[in-house]
This record gives structure tokens, sequence and C-alpha cells, in this order.
């Protein structure tokens, strides 16, 4: 019986103990504070003390990130204004009573119906942009579709101060604009040699998108000397996906040393609002128009007279350019300088003015800064030869644009997979081709080697390896000694432009 009365006592008193086990970290849990309890679960766990350590290490590299940013946004904000503008458009009147937007939604906005023949009307239209300030007598660099055309500029700064602005040039080939307010104390931001920008770099979006003025934003710098975008006539964007937005025109772009390095512009959008992909003005772009339209009022480019590519390794294979770098002349235009140097169709600019150039936008950009009337010393490729040419650069104008050509009298090509005719008299009295100049180009396959090479009909080819087309019989002679697999060099015309298309098998 005493046996049994024990092995009770020992059962009751391994219930007590289980149960203790399992309620009371239950009831500490409950009531203990959340960080005492975080500390101890810390402490007990394996190797707490080289834990905690790093923990604190990221919280305190956090911080100091935060505080650059804090610091960066600080010293320029004060510089940055936001530009109300207020220009004169002119629209059609309904002679029914019936408003603009019904108008356009019947007609369609881009038809030559909309608005024919009836009576205008002008009115006031408000926009809104960004600015910084670059210079303590007021000068503010912006974008030019922020003032063109205005008839007031009002500038407002972060402390709440209001100027009227006034335009002291444009320049619409790189978007830039200079306009200058009148007021005493004015905040300043330092301008940086955007060549230091580099892919990964941080930075800073400073304006007032949809009017919210002094809005930042951050992101990386995603590629620098972006061309080709379509924006302006003379593009080395930095692109970057910090936001930007209607109304960040013409702000900064800020490095995280407080230097501005771009001015914003424009972005890529499918929706019209911010897609991840936006476009600046390098500051250094920006630095030399604005001190140009200071100086003089204008800004005057240099023009060499060439249509020039970017030179592919396959296309110099192809052509036999003992050469893989180097911009690729597709068009020299007679009389012009370069002509007058005695540069070709098909030669490779290798240096311009002693500095190496790789892509058409750095000798674009060179020739541009290079005032008219001085010479300047190429270095150029022509075949396995290389030559010094010295070329006296011109004052750039522009050049008449000639409409793409109709379809001749076709003839199958089929391994290019197009169509081509003859330059007839009635083309080229419609569109300014000569005849004897080449082949156009009548259809283009879908799935073919033409239009895998970017190939479209209304082209005009003029050369086919070097060798010249005056006609169709001309054209098929030149094709017969090509090898598909190796590369053809087609050099076409665009409207008045020539280049350089390489076909080739894959």
């Amino acid at each position: 019986m005493r046996d049994l009365r024990m092995h009770w006592v020992l059962l009751v008193a391994l219930g007590i103990i289980a149960a203790g086990g399992i309620l009371v970290p239950i009831v500490m849990d409950r009531f203990s504070p959340p960080r005492e309890r975080l500390e101890a679960l810390a402490e007990s766990a394996p190797d707490a003390k080289g834990r905690n350590e790093e923990v604190s290490a990221a919280l305190a590299d956090v911080e100091r990130f935060s505080a650059a940013f804090r610091a960066v946004a600080k010293r320029v904000k004060p510089a940055v204004v936001a530009i109300g503008v207020s220009k004169t458009v002119e629209s059609p009147v309904s002679p029914f009573g019936l408003d603009d937007e019904f108008l356009r939604r019947f007609f369609g906005r881009g038809s030559p119906d909309f608005g024919r023949g009836a009576p205008t009307r002008k009115f006031q239209q408000q926009g809104l942009g960004s600015g910084v300030i670059v210079d303590a007598d007021g000068t503010i660099l912006t974008n030019n579709h922020v003032v063109a055309d205005a008839d007031e500029i009002k500038v407002r700064l972060m402390d709440g101060r209001e100027f009227k602005g006034e335009v002291v040039g444009t320049d619409p080939p790189s978007e830039i604009a200079v306009i200058r307010i009148k007021g005493d104390h004015l905040p300043v931001a330092e301008l940086g040699n955007s060549d230091d920008a580099q892919v990964g770099d941080w930075v800073l979006a400073i304006g007032a998108p949809f009017g919210l003025q002094q809005t930042v934003t951050s992101g990386i710098i995603s590629a620098t000397g972006r061309a080709n975008v379509g924006i302006a006539d003379y593009e080395d964007f930095l692109q970057t996906d910090a936001a930007i937005n209607p109304g960040n025109s013409g702000g900064p772009l800020v490095s995280m040393r407080g230097q501005v390095i771009g001015i914003n512009t424009a972005i890529a959008s499918r929706s019209g609002g911010y897609m991840g992909v936006g476009f600046a003005v390098p500051a250094n772009m920006a630095r030399d128009i604005m001190k140009r339209l200071l100086d003089k009022g204008e800004v005057v480019r240099g023009w060499l007279g060439v249509g020039i590519q970017l030179l592919s390794k396959e296309m110099a294979e192809s052509m036999g350019l003992e050469t893989d770098e180097g911009v690729l002349v597709s068009q020299v235009f007679p009389g012009g300088p370069a002509d007058k140097a005695g540069l070709k169709t098909g030669d490779a600019i290798v240096k311009y003015a002693g500095k190496t150039v790789k892509t058409p936008i750095e000798l674009q950009t060179a020739v541009a800064w290079t005032e008219p009337g001085k010479q300047a010393d190429m270095v150029v490729v022509r075949g396995k030869e290389r030559k010094t040419l010295r070329v006296k650069v011109e004052r750039r104008s522009e050049q008449p644009e000639v409409a793409a050509a109709a379809p001749g009298q076709p003839s199958a090509v089929k391994d290019l997979g197009i169509e081509v005719g003859p330059v007839t008299d009635e083309v080229a009295d419609r569109f300014g081709y000569k005849r004897g100049t080449g082949v156009v180009i009548t259809q283009v396959e879908p799935s073919g080697l033409g239009a895998l090479a970017g190939l479209e009909e209304g082209m005009l080819i003029l050369q086919v390896a070097g060798k010249k087309t005056d006609g169709v019989a001309a054209f098929k002679e030149a094709l017969k000694d090509v090898d598909l697999a190796k590369g053809v060099p087609l050099l076409v015309r665009v409207g008045d432009r020539t280049t350089f298309i390489l076909l080739k098998k894959r």
C-alpha cells in the first residue's frame, strides 16, 4: 500500500514539473517586455554576441547611408526651383458649339479634318517644370521645352520667394535652356564633372513632379552615353532609374557628393508616367552650352558634312577594314568639309583632333565643339591603309530631307528576302532620287534576311559590297561574288541620309 502511495506522489510531482515547464515560458512570453524577451533569447542563442555585433554594424551602416541622402538633399534643395510658364496657344473653335475634346474624339487628334477651315481662338496655356540655380547672379539651368514660346515665366524658390524669369537663351538641339532671375542671397548648386559618373552610382532627382515642389527621389546611374533615344539632336544622356515624372523636367540629377551631374530631361514611357527609365543631359554638356549662350546668345556648332554610324567587328571584316574600332562613314556630302578633305564613304574615322573616337556620339560631340573655321586632323582607315586628313570645320546648317521613294518595277532577289526595282522618271521627279543612282526596295519578306537586317520598303540601295548598283542588272551582278555567310555590306539611302546595313546569314 505504501509503495502504491509513493508511486502516486511521484506521478503527481512529475505532472507538476511538466506543467510548469510548459506554462512558465508561456506566462513569461505573455508578460515580459518585447525588448527584454528578445535580449534574453539572443543571449541564450549560440554565438549571440557575434550576431549582435553584426546587427549593430548593419544598423550603423544604414544610418550613415540615410544621413548621406539627407545631407545631399539638404544641400541642393534650396537651389532647386519650380518654373511656372504661361504661353498663348491657338485652337480651332467648333461652329456647332462643341468643345475641342469632342472634336478630337470624333475626328481623331491627328486627323487632317480636325480644325480644317474652322475659326480659331487664342487662350493662355499653363505649364510647370523645374530648374536649378547654378550662379549667385540668378542663372538657372532648365530644359528648352519647359520655357519654349513662354509669354511669362514665374520662378518659385524653396523659401517661398517668387521671381519673374527671363530667357537668356535656348538650345533646342540639346534641350537645354538658360533663364535668369534677379534677387539677393540666392542659393546656388554646384555643377560637378559628369564624366566621373559611372553605372551603379547612387543619384538623387529633385524637382516638382505633378506640381509637388521639392520632391526628392533616389536611384542609380543605369547607363552613360545613351544616344539614339530620339529626344534631341545631340544626345549623350545619363540614364537613371530615379523616378522622374512630368514637372521634373529641367531639375537636377545630383551625385552623392551633392553636385549636379545632369539636367533631367525626359523619360521612356508607354503610359506617360514613370516606368524606371529617365534621361538627363550631362552637366558638362549643359555647362558648355550655358557658357556659349551667356557669351554669344547662341550655340554655334561645327559641321563635318558626313553621315556616320557605329562600326561593328562584323562590318569591318566584311568591308576589309583593318580595324574594329572607330566610326564608319556612310555618307559624304558633296562640297562639304569632309569631301574637301578627301574623306570617302566606307572610311573608318578612328581619331579626331588627337582623340580616339569609338562611337558616333563621340565624334559628333567633338566636331560640334570645334569652332567653325578651325582645322582638325582626322586619322582614317581605308581598307588596309591608315591616313591622316586635315579638315576645316564649317558652321553646321540643316540639310534638306528627301521623301522615301515609291516602288519601281520589281525584280525578286530570293536569297535576300527582298524585291528591288529601278528609279523611274516618275520616282525621280516625285521623290528627288536620280536615275542610275541605285535600286529601290519594293518589297521585304517579313521573315527574310533583309527584314532581319533592317531593310524596309522604299529604301534606295546604292552599293553592294562596295560596288555601285546603277540599276537592277548591276545590283544582281554585284551579288554574284558575295558570301552571305561572311556578310555583305549594303549602302542604303533613307530620306536624305545614307547608312551601311550588313546582311549576314546567322
